[in-house]
């Protein structure tokens, strides 16, 4: 491969308007940068702008992308820039290698990068012309309510909190989201999911004095510590778990509680160091709303070949139905610092091959708590739920039946996200006919409430052509579809009565209400889902959940803080949106949001108790979201960092160019590490080996570099010095060959090319938003939201606001099949 030789007559100017670029628009910066670059004369017509162009395609990128040798099975051969937009497909992938500096790959002669920028510009250019004459707003097909939306939908109906995970599958993920349409399937086993859901949980609203026994399990993790109180649980107490339990009718209730144990079937906790004694036990209680209603010894000595196993249960406690705050937790014995002969470590049960070590405290840990009941149910208590559905009560039977069409109306209306129509509300009073013969008025009525959470109006989200429209042609979605796709976007809920009200007025489809609609729900709390839902999809936090660093090497590491690591994120995130601030604090911010347990995790003092309040950072180390613990450990290994997981997560979460996978038969690192001359080999040393293979070398030359700049954070993202008792180093070279030392320059690196972040941040946020994955036809729009974000300084809202207003969120394209159909 031979450099490209153009002339360049004045470097400095390209240069220095390259820097401004944010603040021209883009045919200004295609005047002011890519001519003189490219042509070395100022006033060059067009055909020349595109055989300089085409140029450096020819002798820069088909040496690699050809018919021959076709390198990421991409060839150019018949690549045209200047019929770029019949081919937008390859165009965009070009574009996105060329705006993130990875193409010609490290160790190919590399052409100026005002060239290459130059180039990139002449193709957006060339595509988004093209476009703005045929916009295509792409199309999906109807979603559904995946879990997270189901229970929302659940709690803002009836004010239940579920776990819909009890009652339908796990969601198809798909382009990092789990509301894209086309891959939620429809099955037997969602629908029998459902189904039942329906059954349950209206029974549960209403109330059921008829309900038979049924066990409920809360399970306790052996990765969370039993140290601290946790919430919801009474004062005075320790570990546990203390969930909100829904009680289905007044009647008496049992609670069991078991523990772990040791291999050996001998209970965890009973350690010859251990607090825990025949004179004075330890001690669970099981409380209700706070109050103690059991208390029980553990024997130190109980077996799992004991009759009862690890268990204890009480006897039979009366409570009333609807939710109520339950606790299984063990009574405080001591307070203050473990004397520990040993080594003090905050995970309760960091390994049970030594639970039985002297001079090593040990607490009893529960496994889990079991409700059972109820058993000789008497009545149903008023509940929150009963109060939201019977806003209305017969005075005579004659008026039974009115009341229960009131009651229809006004739930199937908020269900359906729209008007309750006459035919809808006749089917419904039908099933409470047969309910009402059956048990009188109330199980009428919870067999219509049943009607209307089985109805596929309140499970689907059909989005169905305005009466009048030709769907062949495409169509403006309805002002009450227009409200679902916006509330279940910003909020993750169904739309709220000012969103519904002005849709039935026809009001919220024009362009400023929307905008003031989207600008009062960014300011809700209920925003927050951008966080958990947006953010915590995009940046992959799910996966930190599956994270359980070695108990050996990190012992402090519990789940309570991984909750913490999580929760710093979500808080981070959820400010950027409600502070309105720039999406570039991805990556520069000098704060975070930091509760005692991860500050001291940090290294950072003056922070106590479990509330979370913003802390700035005194130095560069933890900027930004690559600082975030919950980032660098779910980008490691249990026992140790991983450059490739850290870099590949940077190559696809914020620069959405994800590297191809690796060749078969290449050997993964060994967990446990390798050695030489009787010491282990630093995780950059293991890696420098790796790389050697000539096979594996020219993807982790692109790799490699993101994730060692992180190296001075560890598995857990604590900050170290020394791997394997050698010095961490934390330099390299960036494929554009941008010299790094450490995270600091990574994060500028990152910044310099801040293209690649905004637009990845842009195609993500329009994935969410839309249900659907993100095509070729959509990046102009997504290229114009960028634009007009960086004129008005990245601020999340210039992003949120073009989003909510580009034809794509608004309108959907004919749909072939039926365009085929009437050919």
């Amino acid at each position: 491969m031979r450099k490209t030789k153009i002339c360049v007559p004045n470097i400095a100017r390209p240069l220095r308007l390259h820097r401004q670029a944010r603040a021209l628009n883009h045919a200004a910066f295609l005047l002011a940068l890519f001519l003189p670059t490219l042509l070395s004369a100022q006033d060059a017509p067009s055909s020349q702008i595109y055989e300089r162009a085409q140029s450096v395609i020819v002798d820069s990128c088909r040496q690699c992308h050809n018919d021959a040798i076709l390198i990421g099975n991409l060839s150019l051969d018949a690549f045209d820039v200047q019929t770029a937009e019949t081919h937008a497909n390859v165009a965009e992938k070009v574009i996105r290698k060329l705006r993130a500096g990875m193409m010609p790959p490290p160790g190919a002669p590399r052409p100026d990068d005002e060239l290459l920028d130059g180039l990139a510009s002449v193709l957006e250019t060339r595509i988004d012309n093209s476009a703005s004459e045929r916009p295509n707003p792409g199309r999906r097909s109807f979603q559904r309510l995946n879990r997270a939306e189901y229970e929302s939908a659940i709690r803002a109906l009836l004010g239940l909190d579920i776990d819909a995970g009890a009652y339908l599958p796990l969601d198809t993920k798909s382009a990092n989201f789990d509301n894209i349409a086309d891959v939620q399937m429809l099955s037997a086993t969602l629908m029998e999911g459902y189904l039942r859901a329906a059954s349950e949980i209206s029974r549960l609203a209403v109330g059921d004095p008829n309900a038979s026994p049924r066990e409920t399990t809360y399970k306790v993790s052996r990765w969370e510590s039993q140290v601290e109180q946790v919430d919801g649980a009474p004062y005075g107490t320790r570990g546990g778990v203390a969930p909100i339990h829904n009680f289905p009718a007044d009647g008496e209730y049992r609670f069991r509680v078991s523990f772990h144990h040791e291999t050996t079937g001998a209970l965890y906790g009973s350690a010859p160091a251990t607090l825990h004694t025949a004179e004075a036990p330890e001690q669970i209680e099981i409380s209700i709303d706070g109050a103690r209603v059991a208390m029980f010894d553990i024997d130190r000595w109980m077996h799992v070949s004991d009759p009862g196993g690890m268990e204890l249960a009480s006897e039979p406690i009366f409570v009333t139905s609807g939710p109520h705050q339950i606790a299984a937790t063990f009574v405080r014995k001591t307070e203050g610092p473990v004397q520990d002969l040993i080594a003090p470590h905050d995970w309760s049960i960091a390994s049970t091959s030594i639970a039985d070590a002297y001079g090593l405290t040990s607490l009893p840990h529960l496994r889990d708590l079991a409700v059972t009941g109820p058993y000789n149910p008497t009545s149903v208590s008023e509940t929150p739920s009963r109060q939201r559905v019977f806003s209305c009560r017969p005075d005579t039977p004659d008026t039974a039946r009115a009341c229960a069409s009131e009651i229809v109306s006004r739930i199937g209306a908020q269900a359906y996200r729209r008007p309750i129509r006459e035919e809808d509300t006749e089917s419904i009073l039908k099933l409470y006919d047969v309910g009402e013969a059956e048990g009188g008025f109330e199980v009428g009525v919870r067999t219509a409430l049943e009607g209307i959470l089985a109805s596929p109006h309140f499970a689907f989200r059909f989005e169905e052509p305005p009466v009048g429209v030709d769907a062949s042609e495409g169509y403006r979605i309805s002002d009450y579809d227009l409200a679902s796709r916006l509330s279940f976007f910003l909020w993750g809920t169904p739309p709220d009565a000012e969103l519904l009200s002005l849709a039935e007025a026809g009001r919220l489809g024009t362009s400023e209400t929307l905008s003031e609609q989207t600008k009062r729900m960014l300011a809700d709390e209920r925003s927050g889902a951008l966080a958990t839902r947006f953010a915590g999809q995009w940046l992959r936090m799910s996966d930190l959940e599956k994270m359980h660093p070695n108990v050996r090497t990190y012992p402090n590491f519990h789940d309570q803080l991984k909750e913490s690591m999580r929760t710093e994120t979500e808080l981070f995130f959820n400010s950027l949106v409600r502070e309105d601030r720039s999406v570039l604090e991805l990556l520069s911010a000098d704060y975070t949001y930091l509760d005692e347990r991860l500050a001291k995790h940090y290294g950072i003092s003056g922070v106590t108790g479990n509330h979370f309040r913003r802390v700035r950072y005194e130095d560069e180390r933890r900027r930004g979201i690559l600082g975030h613990a919950s980032i660098l450990t779910l980008t490691s290994h249990a026992s140790r960092t991983s450059p490739v997981l850290r870099g590949k997560w940077l190559m696809e979460v914020l620069l959405g160019t994800p590297p191809p996978p690796p060749p078969p038969g290449v050997p993964e690192l060994e967990d446990s590490g390798e050695s030489e001359g009787g010491r282990l080999l630093s995780v950059r040393e293991q890696m420098e080996r790796h790389r050697a293979d000539p096979t594996c070398s020219s993807c982790h030359r692109m790799i490699d570099p993101l994730g060692l700049a992180l190296e001075n954070f560890d598995a857990t993202g604590a900050w170290r010095i020394r791997d394997n008792d050698a010095p961490v180093d934390a330099s390299g070279e960036l494929y554009d060959g941008t010299p790094l030392t450490g995270p600091a320059d990574l994060r500028a690196a990152l910044l310099g090319r801040s293209t690649s972040l905004v637009r990845t941040f842009t195609e993500n946020l329009m994935a969410f938003a839309l249900g659907r994955r993100v095509e070729h036809f959509d990046m102009p729009r997504i290229r114009t939201i960028e634009r007009r974000a960086a004129e008005r300084g990245h601020r999340i809202s210039e992003f949120i606001l073009g989003v909510v207003e580009s034809p794509a969120f608004q309108v959907k394209a004919a749909d072939q099949a039926q365009v085929s159909g009437q050919q």
